[in-house]
């Protein structure tokens, strides 16, 4: 394969010459054809590698043509459906702040590139939710639209933030703003009260946005009633989703940004108990849990919030586990990390990673990662931030 790189980064000036229209991914010709090189490098080298050397410089043709293609489509390619697959996997492998990395090989890939309608890219979303979801028993996904539909939500499923007059919130604090969005729309929810799913927003190029509601059907939107086995916390009337799906992040690779392509995995359980519930600009849950518990929240020194704090993480693992919803704790997480870094370089890879958010929130220092230096170094294919 590396004389297969060597000997296509000597065509550059002589194919590119023609292509003056940049991608979607803002690139110059040149960058986008070492890009493209790049990539099918990566498909070449891995161990269940996708494409020979000899495989690759005939798929490297075919996309110089389709480059060069006179018309609309002159400056992009379209990558198949296994190319498609594969760059999810890569793009997984490679993401910094995953500290689930080690099953990126079983990331399942919907290809939904061909729709083109609002309806149409629902009820595919749909499909993904009740294939992710599986009764419980997670399965990790990405679904890749056009890039004429977009997403509005930053996850498929989210809980509504409903602003009072005083000033308050009701449900998700972090999503009232996007919950008054939903509201300006049109939507219209049954009821105001703290855990209403939003419904997605889907938009087709540049046409007026679309409110889609969820099925109550829990083979969508399975969601799961937080209970401790020790502590009465029915009073709270706390719950969560089982289903985590990022829809905000672009999948990058070959010089290409599809900028709808919503993933998941499943949860570790400190993003919910710690971050979700806990935070005090989201559920905001902890005082309630320790004034529950009778601990002392007149000063720090009785660590008030930090007891609070892993009951109410314990309450989280025990209720996915009652309720047979797939779910990792932070110290096993960390481990398998650890497991999947190792792997890395004995396949000569290098690890990269970023600390703040591979450390889970909770105990960190009890966790092996957290003892660990991190190498930030982005590498393709990724999931990106829009502003990345």
């Amino acid at each position: 394969m590396r004389n297969f790189t060597r000997e296509k980064e000597q065509e550059k000036d002589q194919i590119y010459s023609s292509v003056s229209v940049l991608n979607n991914n803002g690139l110059s010709a040149e960058e986008l054809q070492t890009e493209i090189i790049q990539f099918l490098h990566q498909l070449c080298e891995e161990p269940a590698a996708l494409y020979t050397p000899k495989e690759a410089r005939a798929r490297y043709e075919e996309i110089l043509k389709e480059l060069t293609a006179s018309g609309e489509k002159a400056g992009a390619w379209t990558p198949t459906k296994a190319e498609l697959s594969e760059a999810g996997r890569l793009a997984w492998r490679n993401s910094n702040r995953c500290i689930g990395r080690l099953h990126w090989r079983s990331l399942h890939t919907f290809d939904r590139r061909r729709i083109e309608t609002t309806d149409d890219a629902y009820e595919a979303l749909l499909e993904h939710l009740s294939f992710a979801t599986n009764r419980g028993r997670i399965r990790s996904v990405m679904s890749v639209f056009s890039n004429r539909i977009r997403i509005h939500n930053p996850q498929l499923i989210r809980y509504a933030g409903f602003r009072n007059p005083d000033g308050s919130v009701t449900g998700d604090a972090m999503l009232a703003d996007f919950t008054q969005y939903a509201l300006e729309l049109g939507w219209r929810p049954k009821t105001t009260g703290r855990f209403v799913v939003l419904p997605l927003v889907l938009q087709l190029d540049d046409d007026t946005p679309v409110v889609y509601e969820l099925p109550e059907d829990p083979a969508y939107v399975l969601q799961v009633d937080i209970r401790h086995p020790e502590i009465d916390m029915e009073p709270f009337g706390l719950k969560w989703h089982a289903l985590p799906v990022i829809s905000n992040m672009d999948l990058v690779f070959g010089g290409i940004r599809y900028h709808t392509a919503p993933f998941n995995g499943y949860y570790m359980g400190t993003e919910v108990g710690a971050r979700n519930l806990a935070d005090t600009f989201r559920y905001n849950q902890l005082k309630p849990m320790a004034e529950i518990m009778k601990l002392d929240t007149s000063k720090h020194f009785s660590l008030w919030k930090d007891r609070a704090l892993v009951e109410l993480n314990a309450a989280v693992l025990h209720s996915f586990k009652e309720k047979g919803v797939k779910m990792v704790d932070h110290h096993t997480a960390s481990e398998q990390y650890m497991t999947f870094a190792e792997l890395e370089k004995k396949a000569d890879r290098e690890v990269t990673g970023e600390w703040s958010w591979l450390v889970p929130p909770v105990s960190g220092s009890t966790c092996p990662v957290f003892h660990e230096e991190q190498d930030n170094t982005m590498k393709l294919p990724n999931f990106l931030s829009r502003e990345e």
